[in-house]
């Protein structure tokens, strides 16, 4: 009768467990998808908005308040980086992105990628290898960048 008693209640602890992590699962990813799916397709979005200039693109996925620790250690904002890509001040050429790792926190994530990228900015080439860190914010129902980091990865 014990043992019976503990395989219940082994039993419906699994069980609430598991519809827990479905119904997690569904408020995360209401567009069929999963949120990380989400995410990387937004930054492969990023990714091809840089090289065709699509500065309506990227003004829509960024918070109006987001910034960017670059790689020399300055700060841009996103007024001053979409003018930097509408005027070619900055320009990629090319953008390969891999090595994802998405973490999200409820309606938070945190995207870290590779990059290589084939780029000027106002002239001196900065082409090389890059990782990037995105924090991501769900803002009245869609992801918006909030913040990122970008940093020149050595070659040894």
């Amino acid at each position: 009768m014990k043992r019976l008693t503990i395989a219940v209640c082994v039993l419906v602890l699994v069980s609430a467990v598991a519809i827990i992590a479905q119904t997690t699962q569904t408020t995360f990813a209401p567009r069929g998808g999963t949120v990380e799916q989400e995410l990387i397709k937004l930054e492969n979005g990023w990714n091809d908005a840089m090289v065709k200039h699509d500065v309506a693109f990227l003004d829509r996925i960024l918070a109006d308040d987001w910034m960017v620790g670059e790689s020399d250690g300055r700060v841009t904002t996103k007024a001053q980086f979409l003018a930097n890509i509408k005027s070619g001040d900055t320009l990629i050429t090319s953008e390969v992105l891999n090595d994802y790792k998405v973490h999200v926190y409820g309606d938070t994530a945190v995207v870290l990628c590779h990059y290589t990228e084939v780029s000027t900015n106002k002239g001196k080439d900065t082409s090389g290898k890059y990782q990037g860190t995105d924090t991501w914010v769900k803002i009245a129902g869609n992801w918006r960048c909030v913040a990122t980091n970008g940093s020149k990865v050595e070659q040894k």
